[in-house]
């Protein structure tokens, strides 16, 4: 049954109590291990919140148990050339340590897919450490399963170069 004091939003980057929110939010997952461990720097703490509404292909939910933030995804519009349609990757999920295991990553999540099919998205897409065995069961439940185009051609690995 879902809880009736959360309220799953979208995101008004202009509204300061959820750009303090996102901020806090992004901040409690970055130092989390699954994050990084290390908080956000001064710079992405001050620039964040103007940098994502300056792109119209960004978008972030935010889950709040009365006044307090609790959780967030922030979603990137891409394109699959494949299927000629948007995809919307979701690029952080924070749920807060104190509030994990009551579904609210999957009020979330759901918030999500509505706005991508709003955008007319083809299919949503996401990365997850191998060893976080608790969210990627959580993925699967929910429908996500590893890409893979042709299985003898094994599934797809994330990879990164950092750049200066």
């Amino acid at each position: 049954m879902p809880d009736p004091d959360l309220r799953i939003v979208r995101a008004d980057y202009a509204d300061p109590a959820h750009a303090a929110a996102l901020v806090e939010l992004l901040d409690h997952y970055a130092q989390d291990p699954a994050g990084g461990g290390a908080p956000l720097s001064d710079f992405a703490r001050g620039h964040l919140v103007a940098a994502l509404a300056a792109r119209p292909f960004i978008f972030s939910v935010l889950a709040f148990e009365g006044d307090e933030a609790v959780g967030l995804v922030n979603a990137i519009e891409g394109f699959s050339t494949f299927a000629c349609r948007p995809l919307v990757n979701i690029h952080d999920v924070v749920v807060r340590e104190t509030h994990r295991g009551r579904g609210i990553a999957a009020r979330l999540f759901a918030e999500v897919e509505t706005v991508a099919r709003e955008r007319g998205a083809c299919k949503l897409t996401l990365e997850v450490l191998s060893a976080n065995r608790a969210a990627r069961g959580l993925y699967v439940k929910l429908g996500f399963d590893d890409y893979r185009l042709d299985p003898a051609m094994g599934e797809a690995r994330f990879m990164q170069k950092w750049l200066d």
